[in-house]
């Protein structure tokens, strides 16, 4: 009986392609990718300053090859935040550390009852190398103004939050990205208006 035991246990691993003994070798694991902190300096936004502040936060729950935070002097930010009397406009990124991007926070989209966190995220997806999408709806936040002002979605949805995973996924600094010297001015009127570039 103890031989037909030890036939057994022993044939048990033949047959699922192992040796006795032996452990399954196990994939190695992946390295997680590095994370690339941006900094902000929002020192000239004066009313936006809690909505850059959310607009960071949101951007932060959603993706993760790339941290915003604020900068700890201004000459040392990637990119800037400036509360302008005209319509929001931004740098198109995606910005690397040591790049220089700036987002102006327009009152004319105050003005036209647009929220102050979306207009804000909306902008900041434009650093992290968003382009626009008027025709999407409420829910994405590259939609901008397309959904008129009732729509007050200040979340990238999970489309976006990959696409700007993607964006920063190799790593990299501004020497290896070169700037990008495009602006992106979005004019926040009601969807009876058309947009302009």
């Amino acid at each position: 009986m103890i031989n037909r035991i030890v036939a057994v246990a022993a044939l048990i691993p033949a047959m699922l392609g192992t040796t006795a003994g032996s452990v399954a070798a196990q994939p190695e694991p992946k390295a997680a990718a590095e994370v690339i902190t941006l900094t902000y300096d929002a020192s000239q936004a004066g009313q936006w300053a809690d909505a850059i502040k959310q607009a960071a936060q949101n951007w932060n729950a959603a993706v993760h090859n790339v941290h915003l935070q604020p900068a700890s002097s201004p000459s040392s930010a990637d990119y800037v935040y400036k509360a302008t009397s005209g319509w929001p406009q931004s740098t198109l990124g995606p910005i690397f550390p040591g790049g220089s991007g700036e987002v102006q926070l327009g009152q004319e989209a105050v003005n036209e009852g647009y929220d102050l966190t979306r207009v804000a995220t909306h902008e900041t997806g434009h650093i992290l190398g968003l382009p626009d999408d008027y025709n999407g709806p409420c829910s994405e936040i590259m939609s901008g103004h397309g959904p008129g002002p009732s729509c007050t979605n200040a979340k990238p949805d999970a489309a976006e939050a990959a696409q700007v995973d993607q964006n920063y996924a190799s790593g990299g600094t501004a020497t290896t990205h070169p700037k990008r010297q495009q602006i992106v001015v979005d004019v926040w009127r009601t969807p009876t208006h058309s947009p302009t570039h």
